[in-house]
């Protein structure tokens, strides 16, 4: 029996968890925690909410509401999501406690009393206006490499250039806009840099680490490793225990990672054992961490040397590392720049099951890999339902209605039940090795085998003609997907369990690895229901707020010649930036009329944030605004309610918006259709025309029936 830890990396609490949180580094740990409990190892799998730094403190500032506040908030929420998709911690804490405080300090001490901690003086920016140091997302300038106005104090997004404070030219509070000044302050250092050696060889025999993971961190050291500042001048966070640094903090990146030692101290407290903390740091374990690709040298180079320097605590034995879950427009998700399809937000309308099987399909374990909600429907209805649901409940229907219970002594066909056990043996190396998608491909090709097998039994004859060669076969067919159902279960977790019950062999413990290969005496059944819903993505239910806006000025982009920065009236002006520039010149757009989405989440475009979307027709490599006549005023659409809730982009294109041809108050979408081109919205199979003012939506010039509006 092994004792493996699972850390996890902790969500900010900023924001609800979204998509790209669970498919990067949630849903992985609880399959591989699942299965090891499953093997009858010991496993403790803990993380929480990171509730302090400056993500947290910006989104109070924007809600004028506490940063405790806010940390309350969304760890409240990211917690319900956490237990409704099913993820199994041991336990699921937050930073701002009481333990963590205290743990975090005792470590800071003993790093501090090994001679590893040293105070040194810098510049940092500083706003008189508001008398107080600026974390570097607080402060914003030029970038004096590429002229970008809106790089970040210690970044540009668009060249990638970082600046030590000073380099930003302009530099600005972000908060109040006024220029910032350089200050000098005092923090206390981290001598990362006396860890080069150690870290290298502790490196040295971590070949079963991914490449990407393990060539990031090699070259980390090799570009050479610099001390870095432990605290910092903000006033959210837990203090450092050195008397003489008042209004300081303990940097997060220091704190977070004592998450893992801290959930786990208080872990064991609360199962009434305080000290059984001890035998998964102290003794042998095996400890294995969870995050996205930004977070490696965190776990790779930074907290190893934090433990190396405390001394007694276990090093990471595998750090797994996913790369980024993108949108269908390519961006990363993110909570802070919008964009994300939330947990929240996909809790009414889907199982679980929806949302474990589909990101663990395009799990990014590798590559970057792209979500989208079109792509989930046609994964979770052809697959998910189509075949692992479809042979669950053919055998165990049909099997309940003829027999209701099948007892086996009598010779059977075992190459099929050989085949499955093959099948069990491969899914374990794949979740030992970290390689999910890989695993559950497994279990979904054994679900297409073991339908063929079903067709091939034809049980639905042999009912009729003999009922003992009836009987043999479906007992292979319900030992195939009890199989199924196990080594499903630390994927698909609801369904597996009521696939159990169903064959009536679940009970308290029966989720063991070992159970998969046993060959049972019989079944007695109970009745069986469909435990996969078919998918059915409602493009009517979505908010949607279309509005008339006038285009008062036009730009190119500082940094990407394809698209226009664009000032829109819609009622209120907003920034959008739209990839016109191949279309349309900066002088033809201002004063046009056009259809923009108004409450699309904002995004950021190469650096310059646009808030909103302007519809357009599109067909051959041909594009068109969507336009209204000039005299019709800035302003919803008719049958459109402004301040609807912000949706995705990814959520928008569930909506089908298409060019059609009106013709005697008919709607024709045929491509050779003839006639005035307008925009229609469909509800369902039913086209509905747009109209502003009771005048219809068109194409800025013709384009053709058909033509997709994006």
């Amino acid at each position: 029996m092994e004792k493996i830890v699972v850390n996890v990396a902790w969500p900010y609490a900023n924001g609800p968890i979204h998509v790209g949180h669970v498919a990067g580094s949630l849903l992985a740990p609880d399959i591989f925690a699942r299965y090891h409990r499953m093997k009858g190892n010991r496993v403790l799998m803990v993380s929480g909410s990171d509730q302090h730094g400056t993500p947290v403190t910006l989104v109070a500032e924007k809600e004028k509401k506490t940063p405790e506040e806010i940390a309350e908030k969304y760890h409240a929420i990211n917690k319900d999501s956490i237990e409704w998709l099913g993820l199994s911690f041991d336990i699921y804490t937050k930073t701002h406690t009481e333990n963590h405080f205290r743990v975090v300090q005792d470590f800071f001490r003993r790093l501090d009393e090994k001679g590893y901690f040293y105070l040194k003086k810098t510049n940092q920016y500083f706003c008189v206006r508001d008398d107080r140091f600026l974390a570097d997302t607080y402060v914003q300038g030029r970038c004096p490499k590429c002229g970008y106005e809106e790089a970040k104090g210690n970044q540009c997004e668009i060249c990638g250039t970082t600046f030590e404070p000073g380099e930003l030219l302009n530099a600005k509070c972000i908060l109040c806009g006024n220029p910032t000044i350089l200050r000098e302050t005092e923090n206390v250092f981290f001598a990362l840099s006396k860890f080069s050696d150690a870290l290298m060889k502790y490196l040295s025999d971590k070949e079963f680490w991914r490449p990407s993971v393990l060539e990031f961190s090699k070259n980390w050291i090799i570009s050479g490793l610099n001390d870095r500042a432990v605290t910092r001048d903000i006033d959210w966070g837990i203090p450092p225990p050195i008397s003489n640094l008042n209004g300081k903090v303990i940097y997060v990146w220091f704190e977070a990672v004592i998450g893992y030692l801290s959930a786990s101290i208080e872990w064991a407290k609360n199962s009434g054992r305080p000290d059984e903390w001890k035998e998964f740091w102290k003794d042998d374990a095996h400890h294995y961490y969870f995050m996205g690709k930004d977070n490696i040298p965190f776990h790779t180079i930074i907290w190893p040397a934090m433990l190396m320097g405390h001394g007694e605590l276990a090093l990471p034995y595998q750090v797994v590392a996913n790369q980024y879950l993108t949108s269908s427009d390519t961006r990363k998700f993110s909570k802070s720049r919008g964009g994300a399809v939330t947990v929240l937000s996909l809790k009414e309308s889907f199982q679980p099951e929806h949302i474990r099987y589909y990101l663990t399909a395009i799990m990014p374990e590798l590559h970057d890999s792209e979500f989208s909600f079109e792509d989930m429907e046609q994964k979770v209805n052809n697959e998910l339902v189509a075949t692992l649901g479809n042979y669950y409940h053919r055998v165990l229907s049909f099997s309940f209605k003829n027999f209701g219970s099948i007892n086996m002594d009598r010779e059977i066909d075992d190459e099929m039940l050989k085949e499955a056990d093959r099948a069990a043996e491969e899914v374990g190396r794949y979740i030992e090795g970290c390689e999910f998608k890989k695993g559950l491909k497994t279990i979904m090709e054994l679900a297409q085998k073991g339908n063929q097998y079903f067709d091939r039994c034809a049980p639905w004859h042999t009912v009729k003609t003999d009922r003992e060669k009836c009987a043999r076969d479906l007992y292979v067919n319900l030992e195939v997907i009890r199989k199924i159902a196990l080594m499903s279960y630390p994927y698909l977790p609801f369904s597996s369990e009521q696939i159990l019950r169903f064959l009536g062999v679940w009970e308290d413990g029966y989720a063991v690895w070992a159970h998969i290969k046993e060959r049972r005496a019989g079944y007695t059944l109970h009745e069986p229901k469909p435990v996969f819903s078919k998918l059915v993505i409602s493009k009517e239910t979505l908010p949607l707020d279309l509005r008339v806006g006038r285009i008062i000025s036009a730009s190119r982009h500082p940094a990407a010649d394809r698209l226009l920065v664009l000032e829109v009236d819609i009622g209120e002006k907003r920034q959008i930036v739209a990839g016109l520039s191949e279309y349309y010149r900066e002088e033809e757009l201002v004063g046009k009329k056009v259809i923009v989405v108004a409450n699309l989440q904002p995004a950021k475009l190469r650096g310059l944030e646009s808030d909103g979307m302007l519809l357009a027709a599109e067909k051959d490599g041909r594009v068109k605004l969507l336009t209204v006549d000039d005299d019709i005023p800035s302003g919803p659409l008719d049958g459109f309610t402004p301040g609807k809730e912000r949706i995705s982009l990814d959520e928008f294109r569930r909506f089908d918006l298409r060019i059609a041809v009106e013709r005697d108050g008919e709607l024709l979408l045929e491509e050779n259709e003839v006639g005035q081109e307008v925009a229609v919205l469909f509800e369902g199979d039913v086209p509905r025309k747009l109209t502003a003012s009771g005048r219809p939506v068109r194409s800025d010039g013709r384009i053709g029936a058909g033509a997709k509006i994006r």
